[in-house]
């Protein structure tokens, strides 16, 4: 039986590295300085036998509810209220704390099962921090390392006794299916509408993805406010949009390399890179009021170098007047801007209204599927026979290209394999042209299309005249 734990404590304790550590992944940032983590983040864990679902949060901080600080424990008591056991953090080197006190009280007054980690207690620096976590009242702390795995063992126990239903051994059956499951991987094939369709939210700082994505999801599950760059874990949120299952991934706004210096920023844009190459659609947010800068089209660049299918959210739509004209101009830009990408969906939205994001789902369902999409080798090759016919590949060195035929390698994104003669002298003004041609004749908007070239067998190569 599944259940899932929260992790919780004051800024700086070491949460987010045994969030890494029970993950098994490197999901979450992590860094010397406090508060690091804002957003709650969830992720899929096992300790032995045990699976189990762990929730990341915010140091807990006092704060007046306007204020960022304030928002962020709104976040951290909601992931209180979910979880079916709490994971209680001290720093054994530092010791009990008045705050440690303090949200003690608060953990325990949440009613839910409570196991204290003495966290940092490798060696003797820790052992005084240990004996002190007595004083909390919250039972015997497990002397624990995060970062070194020391303590696992004490850990095992204590969630076995903690929930003692929810740990007990399931029966045969039940571990043969489990077993299937996370077995069941991405196998690159065409559409499979029974796995999760992965979205990543990108686009530059206070673009407003959070907020788009809390309208999406219909609650406050991310933080948000006025403040540029709130978010700096990429988290992920599953949901369900009309029966069919779907993984959002909200984001760390992206800036000019040149301008990012600092450390946890660094962490913050290369986590959103790992989101956006483990999606499937990438959403670029755009600001309407300041749209298509610079890095906007290289955030749009990098997505459509890494395969993805694109869908350009045009946010803040409420703070534009003249709805229509500016719709059809922008609509024109990402044409003309985005070449690479040509034909991808252009959708107004609001995260504030929550304006166009029924037709954003839309869009986003309906460019994965020209993403999977597969075409016969025979339809492909009756028009590779017109182009050819009409405008023929150029002669080199007084000798035409000859292409034979082309067939699709793979889907997700479109790759097509060209066979034939002397391809490596191909022109890339060539392949463009065959490439908006397939775009345009198999309806193919909004994917990079990938071309390969492979040249037929001379069967006089290696031969020497005699």
């Amino acid at each position: 039986m599944s259940f899932s734990l929260a992790i919780i404590g004051r800024p700086n304790v070491g949460k987010s590295t045994l969030f890494n550590r029970l993950t098994g992944k490197k999901l979450a940032l992590v860094d010397d300085r406090p508060g690091v983590t804002r957003d709650r983040r969830e992720g899929e864990a096992k300790l032995a036998d045990l699976r189990f679902t762990i929730v990341d949060t915010a140091g807990l901080e006092e704060g007046p509810g306007p204020t960022l600080e304030g928002r962020m424990r709104a976040q951290t008591e909601s992931a209180i209220l979910a979880a079916d056991a709490i994971l209680f953090l001290i720093d054994a080197r530092a010791g009990v704390t008045p705050d440690d006190k303090y949200f003690a009280d608060l953990v325990r007054r949440a009613g839910k099962p409570v196991i204290l980690i003495a966290n940092k207690a490798e060696g003797k620096a820790g052992e005084p921090g240990v004996y002190d976590a007595f004083s909390l009242g919250l039972g015997d702390p497990v002397p624990f390392s995060a970062e070194h795995g020391e303590g696992m063992g004490a850990l095992y126990d204590a969630l076995r006794e903690a929930l003692p239903e929810e740990t007990a051994e399931p029966f045969e059956d039940d571990v043969a299916i489990e077993e299937h499951l996370r077995n069941d991987e991405e196998d690159g094939s065409d559409l499979d509408v029974t796995k999760p369709l992965r979205i990543a939210v990108v686009g530059r700082p206070n673009a407003g993805k959070s907020t788009l994505i809390n309208r999406i999801l219909g609650e406050e599950r991310l933080l948000t406010g006025p403040e540029a760059g709130i978010t700096r874990d990429s988290i992920s949120v599953d949901f369900v949009w009309r029966d069919r299952k779907m993984k959002l991934f909200d984001t760390a706004g992206l800036r000019k390399r040149a301008r990012v210096v600092d450390k946890l920023e660094k962490l913050s844009a290369a986590d959103a890179l790992r989101a956006v190459r483990f999606s499937e659609v990438v959403v670029l947010l755009v600001d309407s009021t300041i749209p298509f800068e610079k890095q906007d089209l290289s955030i749009a660049d990098l997505a459509a170098r890494e395969g993805r299918a694109v869908v350009i959210a045009l946010g803040k739509w409420d703070l534009v007047e003249d709805r229509g004209a500016t719709l059809v101009k922008l609509r024109e830009d990402a044409e003309r801007l985005l070449a690479q990408l040509r034909g991808c969906p252009v959708v107004p939205v609001s995260g504030a209204t929550g304006q166009g994001l029924d037709k954003l789902m839309q869009a986003i369902v309906a460019v994965h599927e020209i993403w999977n999409k597969r075409i016969g080798t025979g339809r492909l090759n009756r028009w590779l026979l017109q182009q050819i016919e009409e405008t023929p590949p150029p002669a080199v060195s007084g000798r035409r290209i000859k292409i034979r035929y082309m067939t699709q390698a793979k889907s997700r994104p479109p790759h097509f394999v060209l066979f034939g003669n002397q391809l490596d002298e191909l022109p890339t003004s060539y392949e463009r042209f065959l490439i908006n041609g397939l775009r345009k004749t198999f309806d193919l908007p909004g994917v990079p299309i990938r071309i390969s070239k492979k040249a037929g067998e001379n069967p006089f190569e290696g031969r020497h005249k005699g």
